[in-house]
Formats: structure tokens, C-alpha cells, sequence
């Protein structure tokens, strides 16, 4: 058994899927509040261990497959996908319904078909019936979602529109809603879903709702915080070590084996 065959051929794939992640990141480059992906790679054994660690069961195997195993072990894999929350600049537009969120772990609350979900994405427009919603359809809720059956915030009609840094709303100088911006208590319990949408367990208990402050810059666009010559970088870096890979899986197949095909043989 070539066991390098089989660690090279691990590696390949956990470059793939980095590859992918990479890809994903540089075709949404220019997507208003995109946050960009990225991977750590491990090795198995690593996870082994930590599931063993939780397991009362004793390791009976036999020494001698105990190194074999060690040997496989050592695959290289992708062990964790996360999401980059680092803020990204914000692009000026003059548009009223532009609002950028001034931080990387700030969120905005919008209504879906599948529930309360959370966006960073900074451009709005007022629906058919007077509503703040994302160019999606999905309504933007308003600061006391969670305490009122009113889960939209109504516009006047043709009413001149403000934003205060705090997230309050204004129609012709009077106020007509705040908007929800909250903190999530743990980034790490965040998933994507769709490039603009996120989606959070126990979405009610693990937000902390601002208040006062400078949350908002209105008539800016938050910009995707995709660094395009990073993963342009990663990306070659990634398609060489592939390259490598796929020359280390020829060496094995056919130059190992033959090597040991005629040893055998001149021996035999």
C-alpha cells in the first residue's frame, strides 16, 4: 500500500475545495455587503483524536497498524469553513436608502419567507405599499420587531427621507421608525445563506439590539470586503499546489510501481 498515494490525493481535494471558496470570493467582488469566506485546513488525526477524546473506548489496535494509521492519518482536509466579517469600505452614492453599516459585526433584520434573517447588504428601496425592503422583496424590520405585530416600516408618500446615524427614520423631518441594528453575541454561530443573508440559531436570544450610537452613514454603499489581489494570490497559489500534487499521484503510479514491478522480477 502506497501511503503517500493517499495523503497526495486528500491534499488535492482539500485544495479543490478551497479552490471553490476562492472562486466564490472573487466572483462576488463587486457584491454590495458581500463577506468573504475562508477555510482552515487540518488533518484528520487532529479530529480523531477530539472525537476520541469524547468517546470512553479504548484504542485496542495493534501496534503495528497504529503506525500505518498515524501515516494516513496525516491527510491534509478542510476541517472549518468561516465567514470574514472584517469591515469593508463604503462607497458614497448620495442615494437616501444607501444606508452602510458603520462595523463589520453590525446586522440589519429582514423578513423572509423562512423567517427573521440578518444582512449586512446597505441598499433599500420602498416597495408598492410604501414599505423599506431590499431590492429582494425581503422587508427591512423595524427596531420593536419582536414586541409588535407591526413588522415593516411604512413610508409616507413622496415624503423627503432621512436616516440619523442612530437608525432612525425620518419622513419630511418626522419620525416614523427606528431601525433594527444589532450585534450578534458569537460570529462563529453565523451561516450563510445566499451571498446577503445569514442565518442565526435562536435568533431572538442571541442578538443585542443598539440602542444609541453612530450605526449608520446614509447615502453610502457597504462595499464587498473581497480583497481581489489576495485571492487572486490564492488562487494561483492553490492551482500550483494542485499541479504539485498531481505530479507526486504520477510518480507513484507509475514510477513506484515500476520500480518495484522490476526489482520483484530480477529478483524472482
Amino acid at each position: 500500500m502506497q501511503n503517500g498515494y493517499y495523503q497526495v490525493t486528500g491534499a488535492m481535494v482539500a485544495q479543490f475545495n478551497k479552490l471553490d471558496v476562492t472562486t466564490n470570493n472573487l466572483a462576488n467582488v463587486n457584491t454590495s455587503g458581500f463577506r468573504r469566506d475562508g477555510v482552515v485546513i487540518g488533518d484528520f488525526e487532529r479530529i480523531y483524536q477530539e472525537q476520541r477524546d469524547v468517546l470512553p473506548l479504548d484504542n485496542h489496535t495493534k501496534e503495528s497498524s497504529k503506525f500505518l494509521n498515524r501515516t494516513l492519518n496525516r491527510t491534509p482536509r478542510v476541517v472549518q469553513k468561516h465567514i470574514d466579517f472584517t469591515a469593508a469600505n463604503t462607497k458614497h452614492t448620495g442615494n437616501p436608502l444607501d444606508l452602510a453599516l458603520n462595523g463589520g459585526d453590525l446586522f440589519f433584520a429582514v423578513e423572509t419567507q423562512n423567517g427573521v434573517k440578518l444582512t449586512q447588504q446597505s441598499s433599500f428601496v420602498v416597495n408598492s405599499q410604501g414599505e423599506i425592503s431590499t431590492k429582494d422583496g425581503y422587508l427591512l424590520l423595524p427596531y420593536n420587531f419582536r414586541d409588535s405585530q407591526n413588522r415593516e416600516i411604512k413610508l409616507p408618500e413622496n415624503g423627503a427621507i432621512s436616516v440619523d446615524k442612530s437608525g432612525r427614520v425620518f419622513s419630511d423631518g418626522k419620525e416614523v421608525a427606528k431601525l433594527f441594528i444589532a450585534r450578534v453575541k458569537n460570529l462563529k454561530d453565523i451561516e450563510k445563506e445566499g451571498d446577503n443573508l445569514y442565518n442565526l440559531p435562536n435568533i431572538e436570544e442571541n442578538l443585542i439590539a443598539m440602542d444609541e450610537g453612530i450605526f449608520v452613514k446614509q447615502g453610502y454603499r457597504q462595499m464587498s470586503n473581497v480583497n481581489a489581489v489576495k485571492e487572486m494570490v490564492d488562487l494561483i497559489e492553490g492551482s500550483r499546489m494542485i499541479e504539485m500534487y498531481q505530479k507526486v499521484m504520477t510518480s507513484h503510479m507509475d514510477d513506484l510501481n515500476r520500480d518495484a514491478i522490476t526489482k520483484l522480477a530480477a529478483r524472482a
